[in-house]
């Protein structure tokens, strides 16, 4: 066998591995949650109430209230790929600073949330929580806030329901476009089973829309963000870009700080 035939066959043999890779690995290679017993115990400075809602196939899942005295509204807040609660009550209990109060869930697998994963299962989550919200606030004061992969959710909820705002904290125009970034040798398009099109549910906006995305943002591009910013309908929409933020480390920014009391404080929206 020639030099230039071994060759050939090894780029194909890797080029076939990494298209299995993708295919049979793909949840894997989104969803990174860590694991809690069901006995764990939550301990968060802020006033908070945990709670389970039980989906129609059975997935038991695990959620956050927090609660602010004299709330403004509500804010639905839809977490990243990695971890669970125990981290995120964290990072969404900074709302309540705001006068919010904060409902944050834990998807499917992650913390002591159970059922099966797929996205079309992740979408009838998010809208059982927000018709949970809806029991004890009126639609007018929810607010829809996705961060990184809680995008998706975020935006397929604002394309269905009638939220009062929606932010989108480093989001992307959709999964399998950064999948395409990754991997640009490989037929993306066909191999995800989790496309997450945001941008096409973003088209059925009807609320203000805020975007944050940092310019070094390594994870999702800074570009992805921009895109969706171009399908956001409404005429009351703003992209915050905060110079030098990462995809992970926007609330050490003052920009992020002073763009979310903008969206979160005025009376303007």
């Amino acid at each position: 066998m020639s030099k230039l035939k071994k060759i050939v066959l090894g780029l194909l043999a890797f080029f076939i591995l990494l298209m299995a890779m993708l295919t049979y690995f793909q949840e894997k290679l989104i969803f990174l949650p860590t694991k809690l017993p069901q006995d764990f115990n939550y301990a968060f400075e802020e006033d908070f109430e945990e709670f389970f809602l039980t989906n129609t196939d059975g997935a038991r899942l695990n959620a956050l209230h927090f609660k602010a005295k004299n709330p403004r509204g509500l804010i639905l807040y839809f977490h990243g790929n990695a971890g669970d609660l125990s981290r995120w009550g964290e990072i969404a209990s900074y709302f309540v600073s705001k006068q919010y109060d904060i409902i944050v869930m834990d998807y499917r697998t992650y913390g002591k949330s159970t059922g099966k994963l797929s996205e079309r299962a992740l979408y009838g989550d998010a809208q059982l929580f927000y018709d949970y919200a809806k029991k004890s606030h009126d639609e007018k004061d929810i607010i829809l806030y996705g961060r990184s992969l809680g995008s998706a959710m975020a935006t397929y909820l604002c394309s269905q329901n009638q939220p009062k705002k929606l932010i989108l904290e480093t989001p992307f125009y959709s999964l399998a476009e950064v999948a395409k970034e990754r991997f640009p040798f490989l037929p993306v398009q066909s191999l995800m089973r989790y496309g997450f099109p945001s941008y096409r549910y973003m088209k059925d906006a009807k609320c203000p829309v805020f975007i944050f995305h940092g310019t070094d943002d390594g994870v999702v591009p800074y570009e992805s963000g921009k895109r969706l910013f171009e399908y956001v309908p409404t005429e009351t929409k703003y992209f915050f870009t905060i110079e030098g933020g990462g995809h992970n480390n926007l609330i050490e920014f003052d920009a992020y700080h002073e763009g979310i009391d903008f969206v979160l404080l005025t009376e303007k929206f």
